[in-house]
């Protein structure tokens, strides 16, 4: 297994329910296919340094997780097709 470490920002347009339901759906993608997730962090919402679909602020969520590479590439298709998702950057930590 590999450590990675995931951040993304969900549209703040959202109402904080669905804010938290896509942090979660996102979180089960690694969590079903038995990643373990070693630090979660909820960091709010944040101004943007550029413009993102219209957006100026955005709702930021950061994991670190230890996963194989096949569950990161089913991760990144996910957020990629994810509407509510308006940037993800995935980083693989070197030992």
């Amino acid at each position: 297994m590999n450590k990675y470490e995931i951040m993304f920002i969900v549209n703040p347009t959202l109402d904080e329910a669905s804010i938290k339901k896509v942090a979660e759906d996102m979180k089960d993608i690694i969590v079903k296919a038995k990643g373990e997730i070693t630090e979660e962090q909820e960091m709010g919402q944040r101004d943007l340094a550029y413009e993102i679909n219209k957006h100026k602020k955005g709702y930021y969520f950061f994991y670190a997780v230890n996963t194989t590479p096949d569950v990161i590439k089913e991760f990144n298709r996910l957020a990629n097709v994810n509407e509510n998702v308006i940037r993800h950057l995935i980083v693989k930590v070197e030992k």
